[in-house]
Protein backbone atom coordinates (compact mmCIF):
# COMPACT_ATOMS: atom_id res chain seq x y z
CA UNK A 1 0.00 0.00 0.00
CA UNK A 2 1.32 3.40 -0.70
CA UNK A 3 2.26 6.03 1.66
CA UNK A 4 -1.19 7.92 1.43
CA UNK A 5 -3.35 4.70 0.96
CA UNK A 6 -3.83 4.64 4.88
CA UNK A 7 -6.51 5.51 6.65
CA UNK A 8 -6.01 9.49 7.83
CA UNK A 9 -5.48 10.63 11.11
CA UNK A 10 -5.63 13.90 12.92
CA UNK A 11 -9.46 14.55 12.13
CA UNK A 12 -10.70 16.46 9.45
CA UNK A 13 -8.89 17.26 5.79
CA UNK A 14 -8.20 20.61 5.00
CA UNK A 15 -8.30 22.59 1.44
CA UNK A 16 -5.22 24.35 1.02
CA UNK A 17 -5.83 27.56 -0.80
CA UNK A 18 -5.52 31.77 -0.79
CA UNK A 19 -8.45 34.30 -1.37
CA UNK A 20 -6.66 36.80 -0.94
CA UNK A 21 -7.59 39.32 -3.50
CA UNK A 22 -4.45 41.63 -3.16
CA UNK A 23 -1.16 40.32 -1.99
CA UNK A 24 2.49 39.98 -2.65
CA UNK A 25 3.00 37.29 -0.40
CA UNK A 26 0.76 35.43 1.91
CA UNK A 27 1.22 32.62 4.24
CA UNK A 28 -1.63 29.83 4.87
CA UNK A 29 -3.31 28.67 7.84
CA UNK A 30 -6.59 26.36 8.93
CA UNK A 31 -9.61 28.24 9.01
CA UNK A 32 -9.77 29.99 12.63
CA UNK A 33 -6.68 30.16 13.34
CA UNK A 34 -4.83 33.20 14.04
CA UNK A 35 -1.49 34.13 11.35
CA UNK A 36 0.94 33.44 14.21
CA UNK A 37 -0.23 30.44 16.15
CA UNK A 38 1.41 27.60 16.02
CA UNK A 39 -1.21 24.88 17.16
CA UNK A 40 -2.04 23.29 13.43
CA UNK A 41 -1.06 25.30 11.16
CA UNK A 42 2.36 23.49 10.62
CA UNK A 43 0.29 20.00 10.82
CA UNK A 44 -0.74 19.24 7.31
CA UNK A 45 -3.01 16.20 7.00
CA UNK A 46 -2.79 13.21 4.18
CA UNK A 47 -5.62 13.48 1.76
CA UNK A 48 -5.62 17.74 2.45
CA UNK A 49 -5.93 19.19 -1.32
CA UNK A 50 -4.43 22.38 -2.79
CA UNK A 51 -5.72 24.76 -5.20
CA UNK A 52 -3.26 27.25 -6.84
CA UNK A 53 -4.90 29.80 -9.17
CA UNK A 54 -3.28 30.67 -12.44
CA UNK A 55 -0.52 33.36 -11.50
CA UNK A 56 0.07 31.68 -8.17
CA UNK A 57 2.79 29.78 -6.56
CA UNK A 58 2.35 27.56 -3.58
CA UNK A 59 5.71 27.15 -1.58
CA UNK A 60 5.85 24.44 1.09
CA UNK A 61 8.31 24.82 3.92
CA UNK A 62 10.15 21.92 5.53
CA UNK A 63 11.53 21.72 8.67
CA UNK A 64 15.19 21.55 9.04
CA UNK A 65 17.82 22.44 6.54
CA UNK A 66 17.71 25.61 4.35
CA UNK A 67 16.31 23.74 0.50
CA UNK A 68 13.35 21.96 1.64
CA UNK A 69 10.88 23.75 -0.26
CA UNK A 70 8.76 22.35 -2.50
CA UNK A 71 7.14 24.61 -5.73
CA UNK A 72 3.96 24.05 -6.50
CA UNK A 73 2.90 26.53 -9.99
CA UNK A 74 -1.21 26.69 -10.46
CA UNK A 75 -3.18 26.22 -11.99
CA UNK A 76 -3.09 23.33 -9.94
CA UNK A 77 -5.87 21.44 -7.86
CA UNK A 78 -5.04 18.23 -6.79
CA UNK A 79 -5.00 16.02 -3.51
CA UNK A 80 -1.67 15.83 -2.20
CA UNK A 81 0.98 12.89 -3.57
CA UNK A 82 3.89 12.16 -3.04
CA UNK A 83 4.38 12.94 -6.96
CA UNK A 84 4.07 16.21 -6.97
CA UNK A 85 6.09 16.95 -4.06
CA UNK A 86 9.96 15.92 -4.32
CA UNK A 87 11.05 16.99 -0.62
CA UNK A 88 7.96 15.57 0.73
CA UNK A 89 8.38 12.18 -0.77
CA UNK A 90 12.43 12.17 -0.16
CA UNK A 91 11.70 13.34 4.18
CA UNK A 92 8.50 12.41 5.13
CA UNK A 93 9.37 8.73 6.12
CA UNK A 94 12.64 9.48 7.75
CA UNK A 95 11.29 12.85 9.40
CA UNK A 96 7.82 11.72 10.42
CA UNK A 97 7.63 7.64 10.09
CA UNK A 98 5.45 7.83 8.01
CA UNK A 99 2.64 9.07 10.04
CA UNK A 100 0.13 11.96 9.00
CA UNK A 101 -0.12 14.34 10.07
CA UNK A 102 3.73 16.03 8.79
CA UNK A 103 4.93 19.50 9.04
CA UNK A 104 4.95 22.40 6.74
CA UNK A 105 4.64 26.15 6.26
CA UNK A 106 2.74 27.40 3.32
CA UNK A 107 3.15 30.06 1.69
CA UNK A 108 1.17 31.74 -1.71
CA UNK A 109 3.34 34.08 -3.55
CA UNK A 110 1.54 36.48 -6.21
CA UNK A 111 3.49 36.40 -9.91
CA UNK A 112 0.59 37.93 -11.72
CA UNK A 113 -0.06 41.04 -9.66
CA UNK A 114 1.78 44.68 -9.41
CA UNK A 115 2.78 46.03 -6.45
CA UNK A 116 2.16 49.77 -6.75
CA UNK A 117 4.01 52.54 -4.16
CA UNK A 118 4.97 55.92 -4.54
CA UNK A 119 8.47 57.31 -3.28
CA UNK A 120 9.15 61.31 -2.06
CA UNK A 121 12.64 63.05 -2.37
CA UNK A 122 12.58 65.79 -0.71
CA UNK A 123 14.97 68.90 -1.49
CA UNK A 124 18.52 68.03 -2.33
CA UNK A 125 21.08 70.13 -3.90
CA UNK A 126 21.74 70.04 -7.04
CA UNK A 127 25.46 71.69 -8.79
CA UNK A 128 25.29 72.78 -12.49
CA UNK A 129 28.49 71.05 -14.16
CA UNK A 130 28.89 74.30 -15.72
CA UNK A 131 29.04 77.02 -12.68
CA UNK A 132 29.81 75.09 -9.60
CA UNK A 133 29.61 77.59 -7.61
CA UNK A 134 26.17 77.53 -7.47
CA UNK A 135 23.63 75.26 -5.93
CA UNK A 136 19.71 74.39 -6.55
CA UNK A 137 17.10 72.57 -4.52
CA UNK A 138 15.37 69.75 -6.45
CA UNK A 139 12.73 67.48 -5.06
CA UNK A 140 11.79 64.67 -6.60
CA UNK A 141 8.17 63.15 -6.40
CA UNK A 142 6.81 59.68 -8.17
CA UNK A 143 5.40 56.35 -7.72
CA UNK A 144 7.05 52.60 -8.86
CA UNK A 145 5.48 48.97 -9.96
CA UNK A 146 6.89 45.81 -9.34
CA UNK A 147 5.98 41.94 -9.22
CA UNK A 148 7.82 39.22 -8.52
CA UNK A 149 8.97 36.94 -11.19
CA UNK A 150 11.40 34.99 -10.38
CA UNK A 151 10.11 33.55 -7.17
CA UNK A 152 13.17 31.22 -6.02
CA UNK A 153 15.33 34.26 -5.93
CA UNK A 154 12.56 36.32 -3.98
CA UNK A 155 13.26 33.53 -1.49
CA UNK A 156 16.84 33.21 -1.31
CA UNK A 157 16.34 37.26 -0.71
CA UNK A 158 13.91 37.09 1.72
CA UNK A 159 12.62 34.74 5.24
CA UNK A 160 9.19 34.13 4.08
CA UNK A 161 8.50 33.80 8.21
CA UNK A 162 6.70 36.81 9.29
CA UNK A 163 6.74 38.28 6.08
CA UNK A 164 4.80 42.05 6.03
CA UNK A 165 3.94 43.55 2.70
CA UNK A 166 4.10 47.02 4.61
CA UNK A 167 7.33 46.49 5.67
CA UNK A 168 8.50 45.35 2.13
CA UNK A 169 7.16 48.04 0.64
CA UNK A 170 8.65 50.43 3.33
CA UNK A 171 12.13 49.14 2.20
CA UNK A 172 11.72 49.41 -1.86
CA UNK A 173 10.44 53.18 -0.98
CA UNK A 174 14.17 53.53 0.95
CA UNK A 175 16.32 51.97 -1.43
CA UNK A 176 14.06 53.70 -4.27
CA UNK A 177 14.46 57.31 -2.74
CA UNK A 178 18.32 56.59 -2.80
CA UNK A 179 18.54 56.09 -5.91
CA UNK A 180 16.28 58.52 -7.50
CA UNK A 181 18.85 61.25 -5.71
CA UNK A 182 21.61 59.74 -6.90
CA UNK A 183 20.67 59.18 -10.46
CA UNK A 184 19.19 63.36 -10.42
CA UNK A 185 22.16 64.45 -8.61
CA UNK A 186 24.54 63.00 -11.71
CA UNK A 187 22.46 63.79 -14.49
CA UNK A 188 23.27 67.26 -15.14
CA UNK A 189 26.75 66.66 -15.83
CA UNK A 190 26.48 63.00 -17.31
CA UNK A 191 23.63 64.19 -19.73
CA UNK A 192 24.62 67.66 -20.32
CA UNK A 193 21.38 68.91 -19.53
CA UNK A 194 21.34 72.22 -17.24
CA UNK A 195 20.12 72.73 -13.81
CA UNK A 196 17.19 75.11 -14.27
CA UNK A 197 16.19 73.10 -17.57
CA UNK A 198 15.46 69.87 -15.63
CA UNK A 199 11.68 70.18 -15.79
CA UNK A 200 11.56 70.39 -19.10
CA UNK A 201 13.65 67.16 -19.28
CA UNK A 202 11.01 64.69 -17.43
CA UNK A 203 11.03 61.99 -19.71
CA UNK A 204 14.59 61.69 -20.72
CA UNK A 205 15.10 61.44 -16.80
CA UNK A 206 12.18 59.36 -16.21
CA UNK A 207 14.01 56.99 -18.87
CA UNK A 208 17.30 56.93 -17.27
CA UNK A 209 16.14 56.47 -13.53
CA UNK A 210 13.93 53.35 -14.22
CA UNK A 211 16.71 51.82 -16.40
CA UNK A 212 18.56 52.36 -12.82
CA UNK A 213 16.17 50.97 -10.44
CA UNK A 214 15.49 48.01 -12.85
CA UNK A 215 18.70 46.61 -12.36
CA UNK A 216 19.33 47.63 -8.46
CA UNK A 217 16.20 46.26 -7.33
CA UNK A 218 16.19 43.00 -9.24
CA UNK A 219 19.53 42.64 -7.41
CA UNK A 220 18.88 43.28 -3.68
CA UNK A 221 15.37 42.43 -3.17
CA UNK A 222 14.70 39.58 -6.22
CA UNK A 223 11.56 41.91 -7.72
CA UNK A 224 11.08 43.17 -11.60
CA UNK A 225 10.37 46.70 -12.02
CA UNK A 226 7.33 47.46 -14.42
CA UNK A 227 7.60 51.27 -14.45
CA UNK A 228 8.77 54.34 -13.35
CA UNK A 229 6.81 57.55 -13.21
CA UNK A 230 8.61 60.67 -12.19
CA UNK A 231 5.13 63.10 -11.61
CA UNK A 232 7.23 65.94 -10.87
CA UNK A 233 10.51 67.50 -10.66
CA UNK A 234 10.56 70.54 -8.23
CA UNK A 235 13.07 73.20 -8.74
CA UNK A 236 13.22 75.63 -5.76
CA UNK A 237 12.32 78.60 -7.57
CA UNK A 238 13.18 80.88 -4.53
CA UNK A 239 16.32 80.06 -3.70
CA UNK A 240 19.30 81.66 -4.16
CA UNK A 241 21.06 79.96 -5.98
CA UNK A 242 18.50 79.14 -8.36
CA UNK A 243 18.26 83.42 -9.02
CA UNK A 244 22.07 83.38 -9.40
CA UNK A 245 22.27 80.78 -11.67
CA UNK A 246 19.79 81.49 -13.89
CA UNK A 247 21.49 85.09 -14.18
CA UNK A 248 24.08 83.79 -15.10
CA UNK A 249 22.87 81.16 -17.78
CA UNK A 250 20.73 84.32 -19.07
CA UNK A 251 23.87 86.47 -19.50
CA UNK A 252 26.19 83.12 -21.50
CA UNK A 253 22.64 82.61 -23.62
CA UNK A 254 22.44 86.37 -24.57
CA UNK A 255 25.96 86.42 -25.41
CA UNK A 256 26.03 82.91 -27.45
CA UNK A 257 22.45 84.18 -29.56
CA UNK A 258 24.78 87.16 -30.24
CA UNK A 259 27.78 85.42 -31.89
CA UNK A 260 25.26 82.90 -33.19
CA UNK A 261 23.53 86.15 -34.62
CA UNK A 262 27.28 87.30 -36.02
CA UNK A 263 28.13 83.97 -37.57
CA UNK A 264 24.99 83.75 -39.43
CA UNK A 265 25.18 87.27 -40.92
CA UNK A 266 28.92 86.65 -41.73
CA UNK A 267 28.19 83.30 -43.16
CA UNK A 268 25.13 84.85 -45.30
CA UNK A 269 27.13 87.83 -46.48
CA UNK A 270 29.85 85.32 -48.01
CA UNK A 271 27.20 83.17 -49.39
CA UNK A 272 25.93 86.43 -51.42
CA UNK A 273 28.95 87.08 -52.61
CA UNK A 274 29.85 83.84 -54.17
CA UNK A 275 26.59 84.07 -55.19
CA UNK A 276 27.64 87.84 -57.05
CA UNK A 277 30.60 86.19 -58.49
CA UNK A 278 28.86 83.04 -59.98
CA UNK A 279 26.31 85.22 -61.46
CA UNK A 280 28.88 87.77 -62.82
CA UNK A 281 31.30 84.55 -64.80
CA UNK A 282 27.89 83.22 -66.10
CA UNK A 283 27.06 86.48 -67.42
CA UNK A 284 30.78 86.51 -68.67
CA UNK A 285 30.62 83.09 -70.28
CA UNK A 286 27.38 83.78 -72.34
CA UNK A 287 28.75 87.30 -73.77
CA UNK A 288 31.67 85.00 -74.84
CA UNK A 289 29.71 82.56 -76.35
CA UNK A 290 27.28 85.38 -78.15
CA UNK A 291 30.85 86.89 -79.40
CA UNK A 292 32.01 83.71 -80.99
CA UNK A 293 30.07 83.33 -84.11
CA UNK A 294 31.12 86.36 -84.58
CA UNK A 295 34.76 86.21 -83.89
CA UNK A 296 35.00 82.76 -86.31
CA UNK A 297 33.30 84.79 -89.42
CA UNK A 298 36.43 87.41 -88.41
CA UNK A 299 38.94 84.48 -88.75
CA UNK A 300 37.33 83.09 -91.53
CA UNK A 301 37.31 86.20 -93.77
CA UNK A 302 41.22 86.51 -92.75
CA UNK A 303 41.66 83.21 -93.95
CA UNK A 304 40.57 84.08 -97.02
CA UNK A 305 42.04 87.47 -97.17
CA UNK A 306 45.59 85.38 -97.04
CA UNK A 307 44.02 83.05 -99.77
CA UNK A 308 43.37 85.81 -102.02
CA UNK A 309 46.53 86.71 -101.53
CA UNK A 310 48.53 82.93 -102.64
CA UNK A 311 45.80 83.13 -105.53
CA UNK A 312 47.14 86.40 -107.05
CA UNK A 313 50.87 85.20 -106.01
CA UNK A 314 50.34 81.83 -107.65
CA UNK A 315 48.98 83.70 -110.59
CA UNK A 316 51.86 85.54 -110.79
CA UNK A 317 54.07 82.77 -110.56
CA UNK A 318 52.48 81.13 -113.34
CA UNK A 319 52.72 83.63 -116.01
CA UNK A 320 56.70 83.73 -115.82
CA UNK A 321 56.55 80.04 -116.63
CA UNK A 322 56.92 80.16 -120.72
CA UNK A 323 59.95 81.58 -122.13
CA UNK A 324 58.51 82.73 -125.51
CA UNK A 325 61.47 83.59 -127.27
CA UNK A 326 64.20 84.01 -125.14
CA UNK A 327 62.02 85.98 -122.79
CA UNK A 328 58.97 86.40 -120.12
CA UNK A 329 55.17 85.69 -121.37
CA UNK A 330 51.75 84.83 -120.77
CA UNK A 331 51.14 81.56 -119.57
CA UNK A 332 47.38 81.14 -119.28
CA UNK A 333 47.47 77.52 -118.24
CA UNK A 334 49.67 78.30 -115.66
CA UNK A 335 47.34 81.11 -114.64
CA UNK A 336 44.79 79.06 -114.21
CA UNK A 337 46.10 76.73 -112.09
CA UNK A 338 47.48 78.93 -110.30
CA UNK A 339 44.25 80.50 -109.12
CA UNK A 340 42.68 76.98 -108.90
CA UNK A 341 45.51 76.12 -106.61
CA UNK A 342 45.36 79.43 -104.65
CA UNK A 343 41.21 79.12 -104.40
CA UNK A 344 41.82 75.75 -103.12
CA UNK A 345 44.40 76.91 -100.57
CA UNK A 346 42.36 79.62 -99.39
CA UNK A 347 39.08 77.26 -99.22
CA UNK A 348 41.36 74.63 -96.79
CA UNK A 349 42.44 77.19 -94.80
CA UNK A 350 39.00 78.21 -94.23
CA UNK A 351 37.41 75.48 -93.99
CA UNK A 352 40.32 74.33 -91.46
CA UNK A 353 39.67 77.38 -89.11
CA UNK A 354 36.04 77.12 -89.40
CA UNK A 355 36.11 73.63 -88.17
CA UNK A 356 38.56 74.83 -85.13
CA UNK A 357 36.30 77.58 -84.53
CA UNK A 358 33.13 74.84 -84.46
CA UNK A 359 35.47 72.20 -82.11
CA UNK A 360 35.01 75.15 -79.20
CA UNK A 361 31.51 74.87 -79.20
CA UNK A 362 30.76 71.10 -79.46
CA UNK A 363 32.52 67.80 -78.33
CA UNK A 364 33.60 65.50 -81.65
CA UNK A 365 32.33 62.51 -80.88
CA UNK A 366 35.70 60.07 -81.09
CA UNK A 367 36.67 57.88 -84.78
CA UNK A 368 37.77 54.63 -84.61
CA UNK A 369 40.78 54.15 -86.26
CA UNK A 370 39.50 51.63 -88.71
CA UNK A 371 36.71 53.77 -89.79
CA UNK A 372 37.13 54.68 -93.34
CA UNK A 373 36.74 58.07 -94.72
CA UNK A 374 33.33 59.46 -96.15
CA UNK A 375 33.15 58.81 -99.89
CA UNK A 376 34.07 62.48 -101.79
CA UNK A 377 35.66 63.85 -98.54
CA UNK A 378 39.55 61.95 -99.52
CA UNK A 379 42.51 64.80 -99.57
CA UNK A 380 45.86 63.92 -100.95
CA UNK A 381 48.98 65.72 -100.66
CA UNK A 382 51.00 66.17 -104.08
CA UNK A 383 54.58 66.36 -104.37
CA UNK A 384 55.79 70.03 -105.98
CA UNK A 385 59.09 70.04 -106.57
CA UNK A 386 60.27 67.77 -103.76
CA UNK A 387 57.91 69.83 -101.21
CA UNK A 388 54.66 68.26 -99.95
CA UNK A 389 51.59 70.57 -100.27
CA UNK A 390 48.10 70.10 -99.90
CA UNK A 391 45.92 68.38 -98.86
CA UNK A 392 43.97 68.86 -101.95
CA UNK A 393 40.19 67.91 -101.97
CA UNK A 394 39.29 65.18 -104.82
CA UNK A 395 37.17 67.89 -106.56
CA UNK A 396 40.33 70.63 -106.05
CA UNK A 397 42.61 68.04 -107.95
CA UNK A 398 39.83 67.57 -110.68
CA UNK A 399 40.75 70.84 -111.60
CA UNK A 400 44.41 70.98 -111.14
CA UNK A 401 44.00 67.89 -113.60
CA UNK A 402 42.05 69.56 -115.83
CA UNK A 403 44.98 72.96 -116.11
CA UNK A 404 47.76 70.45 -116.32
CA UNK A 405 48.77 71.52 -112.54
CA UNK A 406 48.52 67.48 -111.99
CA UNK A 407 49.37 64.77 -114.19
CA UNK A 408 48.84 61.00 -113.72
CA UNK A 409 52.97 61.30 -113.29
CA UNK A 410 52.46 63.30 -110.29
CA UNK A 411 53.04 62.05 -106.65
CA UNK A 412 50.51 62.19 -104.27
CA UNK A 413 50.12 60.64 -100.68
CA UNK A 414 47.20 60.29 -98.14
CA UNK A 415 46.73 58.93 -94.19
CA UNK A 416 46.66 55.62 -95.00
CA UNK A 417 49.13 54.90 -97.61
CA UNK A 418 52.06 53.43 -97.25
CA UNK A 419 54.20 55.52 -99.40
CA UNK A 420 54.14 57.92 -102.43
CA UNK A 421 52.60 56.64 -105.73
CA UNK A 422 51.34 58.26 -108.79
CA UNK A 423 48.23 59.55 -109.16
CA UNK A 424 47.29 57.72 -112.47
CA UNK A 425 47.60 54.59 -110.39
CA UNK A 426 44.94 55.66 -107.24
CA UNK A 427 42.19 54.20 -108.04
CA UNK A 428 39.99 57.22 -106.85
CA UNK A 429 42.06 59.73 -108.70
CA UNK A 430 42.67 57.66 -112.56
CA UNK A 431 39.44 59.14 -113.44
CA UNK A 432 41.04 62.28 -113.94
CA UNK A 433 42.92 61.53 -116.60
CA UNK A 434 40.42 59.72 -118.67
CA UNK A 435 38.74 62.92 -120.00
CA UNK A 436 37.65 62.62 -123.76
CA UNK A 437 38.53 66.39 -123.64
CA UNK A 438 41.28 67.36 -126.06
CA UNK A 439 44.27 68.74 -124.45
CA UNK A 440 45.16 72.08 -125.63
CA UNK A 441 47.71 72.42 -128.06
CA UNK A 442 50.75 74.61 -127.70
CA UNK A 443 50.47 77.82 -128.58
CA UNK A 444 52.78 78.24 -132.13
CA UNK A 445 56.08 80.45 -131.81
CA UNK A 446 55.94 83.79 -132.94
CA UNK A 447 58.41 84.25 -135.86
CA UNK A 448 61.20 87.04 -134.93
CA UNK A 449 60.96 90.60 -136.22
CA UNK A 450 63.37 91.33 -139.04
CA UNK A 451 65.77 94.29 -138.05
CA UNK A 452 64.52 97.85 -138.99
CA UNK A 453 67.07 98.53 -141.76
Amino acid sequence: MGLFNKKNEGGLMDVIRCDEKEYLIWKWRPAGEDVNTTKKENAIRYGSSLRVKDGEVAVFVYPGENGNQDFIEGPFDQTIKTGNFPILSRIVGAAFGGSSPFQAEIYFINLAGLIQTGFAVPYFDIADPRFLDFTVPVAVRGDIRFKITDYKEFIKLHRLIHFDLDDFKSQIQSAVTKYVKSVVANIPSEKGIPVIQLERKLTEINDVVEESLKKRLQNEFGVTVSSVDIEDIDIDKTSDGYNQLKAVTQDVTTQTIQRQTNANLTNMEETLRIQREGMAQAQRLQNESANLSAFQLEKQAEVGVEGAKAFGQMGANGAGNLNLGGGLGMNPAGMMAGMAMGSAIGQNMAGMVGGMMNGMNQQVPPQANNVPPVPGNESYHVAVNGTATGPYTVSVLSTMAANGQLTSESLVWKQGMSNWKKAGSVSSLAGLFTSSVPPVPPVPPVPPVPPQM
